[in-house]
């Protein structure tokens, strides 16, 4: 993982005991879209719909601007804010194949790991 996913995900876990409920009630969701050229977009909002909205319209982000239209391909509550950032970093530190797995519906990529911490590959020799 990047150190700065590493500090920003420390920090926001700091933070998490103190966060806020949304003022208007809305959980917070993380969301991936899929641009025109086959690149993936990560992104967190308390409105998808609205989200959505302005990333076709070009207005959302400069990324997805050259890139349209999108397609939203996966999307998942994650309750306050922090916890969303939280898991946007884990989500965007992960590798293309991680990726597109999470995004066809399988298992979900937990928690970043810990310094020092090994990755099961699965088996080897295939």
């Amino acid at each position: 993982m990047k150190p700065r996913y590493r500090s920003m995900i420390r920090k926001m876990e700091v933070r998490e005991g103190r966060a806020p409920a949304p003022a208007n009630g809305a959980d917070w969701s993380l969301y991936i879209l899929k641009c025109s050229d086959g690149t993936f977009y990560t992104g967190v909002t308390n409105d998808i719909d609205r989200r959505f909205r302005a990333h076709q319209e070009g207005k959302a982000s400069r990324y997805t601007r050259t890139r349209r239209p999108v397609a939203l391909v996966h999307q998942e509550t994650c309750g306050t804010r922090s916890q969303a950032l939280t898991r946007e970093c884990a989500v965007k530190s992960m590798s293309r194949p991680m990726k597109e797995g999470l995004v066809a519906g399988g298992p979900a990529a937990g928690p970043p790991m810990k310094r020092g911490q090994k990755r099961d590959r699965g088996p080897a020799g295939d």
